[in-house]
């Protein structure tokens, strides 16, 4: 069992270097911590063999500060995320998960 979960390490970096490899920076300064991905490349990757938890990270930038796609990749999906599975994420009641659902969103793939 030790040796699957080698294999399934190595695999995970392997992902995970070939992904990174797609992304360039703008600003090769030092102090640049983001990478910034090639807009004529639409990949992405979501990764979670299903037996832990998943965590996203989401990092702002100060060029366009007041927008947070975030929010209209969660609540201005479409097809939309079932409203059960938000009320529980969330842990807030269905009719605030519902009334942000009917509020207009932004369009995230412009």
């Amino acid at each position: 069992m030790n040796k699957m979960k080698g294999v399934y390490f190595l695999l995970s970096l392997l992902v995970l270097g070939l992904e990174s490899s797609f992304a360039s920076a703008s600003d090769p300064s030092p102090l640049h911590d983001f990478h910034v991905a090639v807009k004529r490349l639409k990949l992405n990757l979501l990764f979670n063999r299903g037996y832990t938890n998943a965590v996203t990270f989401a990092g702002l930038i100060s060029q366009n500060a007041e927008v947070i796609t975030i929010t209209n990749s969660v609540f201005g999906s479409d097809p939309r995320i079932n409203p059960d599975a938000l009320t529980k994420a969330f842990q807030v009641d269905k009719n605030i998960i519902d009334y942000l659902q009917k509020k207009f969103w932004v369009d995230n793939n412009n």
